[in-house]
């Protein structure tokens, strides 16, 4: 993978480098993603981000964000935490209205991108050219798989992580870490046995602590969780719920 880092300036106008290699995101980690929830879009997510960024140092536990696409920039501005989109097309720069190429994630700071979310799927070729495309930019790609043998299949493009989330339990009461253990080793050990660098994170459901917790002891570098955070009514005691178990 490249190692080229992505940069812009900060909220103060002064150029800002990530913290680490882009292609590293730390481990264990904690990856919050906004959707487009009306609570933390605009200036909500900006100060989302930084409420993530002080408790994760609080904490000492390694986190990033994805805001909405249209945030992204000042979100990346607002933070020194890894910034991600939620999406990305595998198409170069140019005339493409309304899509999101890998350049213009680069361009506004981003550190890479979330791929194949179970709420904008792509095909596996697309898939694999996006994990391409993100790579040759020195950005990361964190691609998402349903079930063990997706997560096999996918394993096999070697994004930097893959996050294990059935889509039957997003956005639920029930975090796929307990009510089906079974999935999140079956998926450490499938892309493993295809790609031993990529990291595993374990979404959907994941609301607390024990959910946190018990993802780790199944082998998992982290989790990817969405409305534990946006959908709570204190984001940080949210937040600070779920580095507790870290």
């Amino acid at each position: 993978m490249a190692t080229s880092t992505p940069s812009a300036p900060d909220r103060n106008g002064r150029a800002r480098l990530p913290a680490t290699d882009p292609g590293d995101l730390g481990s264990p980690l904690l990856l919050v993603n906004l959707k487009v929830y009306p609570g933390h879009l605009g200036p909500a997510a900006e100060r989302t981000a930084r409420l993530l960024e002080d408790l994760g140092r609080a904490h000492g536990v390694s986190v990033a964000i994805a805001p909405a696409t249209p945030d992204l920039a000042r979100v990346c501005m607002a933070v020194t935490i890894p910034v991600l989109a939620q999406h990305v097309d595998p198409l170069d720069a140019g005339a493409f209205t309304g899509f999101v190429p890998p350049e213009a994630v680069r361009a506004s700071g981003g550190w890479g991108s979330l791929v194949n979310h179970s709420e904008h799927p792509v095909s596996v070729s697309d898939a694999r050219e996006a994990v391409r495309r993100l790579g040759s930019l020195g950005l990361v790609a964190v691609v998402c798989a349903r079930d063990v043998p997706t997560a096999r299949r996918l394993g096999r493009l070697k994004s930097p992580y893959l996050a294990i989330e059935p889509p039957e339990l997003i956005g639920g009461d029930r975090a796929v870490s307990t009510a089906r253990p079974e999935v999140v080793s079956g998926s450490v050990e499938a892309v493993r046995s295809v790609s031993p660098t990529t990291r595993v994170l374990c979404g959907a459901g994941v609301h607390d602590r024990r959910d946190v917790a018990r993802a780790l002891e199944l082998g998992s570098a982290g989790v990817l969780v969405a409305s534990a955070v946006a959908r709570a009514a204190d984001p940080r005691s949210a937040i600070e719920e779920l580095l507790s178990g870290y």
